[in-house]
């Protein structure tokens, strides 16, 4: 009868474990669900950014191709091509610039796809974690319900004696 009690105690004690670690688990996955949405609107910005960054690169390609249309074209004068050999420096100063924030940006949304794949791996671990504590859980609960039901039959003989 105590081996009994001592064995309802100790599954007793596993089972309010196994509660806490399910709770833990739960809570771990509620962070990481968050740090997930976070850094999907992360990288919703770094994409906006990437889209307004490409536009300047296609507007400073246009207005450089444009430039160079103006000077082959309008080369009257030495005061126009010097204008115009400005204009072309400017617009590759634009370009060069364009290019440069379209390469972080770039770099920026690949580390961000990186980190979001990381977090997606380690909420798949933690749901996983916490698939098996609810099976351990509900494994603990049939085990005790059916130490439980022994427990009374073994109770009724006796009394039965």
């Amino acid at each position: 009868m105590d081996r009994i009690k001592d064995r309802l105690a100790s599954l007793r004690v596993e089972a309010d474990t196994a509660i806490e670690r399910a709770e833990k688990a739960e809570a771990a996955n509620k962070k990481y669900e968050l740090e997930i949405l976070h850094k999907d609107q992360e990288i919703q910005s770094l994409s906006h950014k990437l889209q307004v960054a490409e536009g300047e690169l296609e507007k400073a390609e246009g207005k450089l191709a444009s430039a160079k249309l103006d000077k082959e074209q309008g080369e009257t004068s030495r005061s126009t091509a010097d204008n115009l050999a400005r204009k072309i420096q400017i617009l590759e100063d634009e370009l060069d610039a364009a290019e440069k924030n379209l390469k972080e940006t770039t770099e920026k949304l690949r580390q961000v796809d990186v980190k979001a794949e990381h977090w997606e791996k380690q909420v798949q671990r933690v749901e996983h974690e916490r698939d098996t504590m609810e099976k351990k859980y509900e494994d603990m609960v049939t085990k005790y319900q059916q130490s439980q039901k022994e427990l009374d039959e073994l109770a009724r003989s006796l009394d039965q004696l």
